[in-house]
This record gives structure tokens, sequence and C-alpha cells, in this order.
């Protein structure tokens, strides 16, 4: 899966499945302060990338983790 595909998959579920408007989604973008991402909707995210991506999301691995363009590295990294 290409990065592409990644970012594609990723806006997707933040507009769909947790209702983060699609002005707040870029790459610069922080999870908490820009796009509202609390520790409810990080269960769901957990939940989401296992049935999309096919691995689970370790809370270790999450340190420093704060951007979207983090976050789609993080997923890119495990699923290639």
């Amino acid at each position: 899966m290409n990065r592409t595909e990644i970012e594609e998959k990723v806006k997707a579920f933040l507009i769909d499945e947790l209702e983060i408007e699609e002005d707040k989604i870029f790459p610069e973008a922080k999870l908490k302060e820009d796009m509202g991402i609390d520790s409810l909707d990080f269960v769901d995210i957990v939940v989401i990338v296992e049935r999309n991506f096919g691995f689970k999301i370790k809370a270790e691995e999450m340190t420093g983790v704060d951007t979207l363009a983090k976050f789609c590295d993080y997923i890119e990294s495990k699923v290639n």
C-alpha cells in the first residue's frame, strides 16, 4: 500500500467515522489541538486502523505521533 492510499483511507475514516471536518485534515494538523481527537476517539481509531490496515496500534509506539503526517508515517511503517 502506498502513501497516497494510506492518506486517503485515513482521511476517509476521520471524516466518516470521527466526523472531523475536512478542512481540519491536513498533514501538519495536530491530532489533539487542531483535529480535536481525544482519548475516546483514539479508542475508535485503534479499532478502525486494525480493520482497515490489519495491525494493532501499540500505545508505546505512538509516543511523539502528534500530527496527521506522523500518524500516516506510523501506519506506513507498519503496513510496508
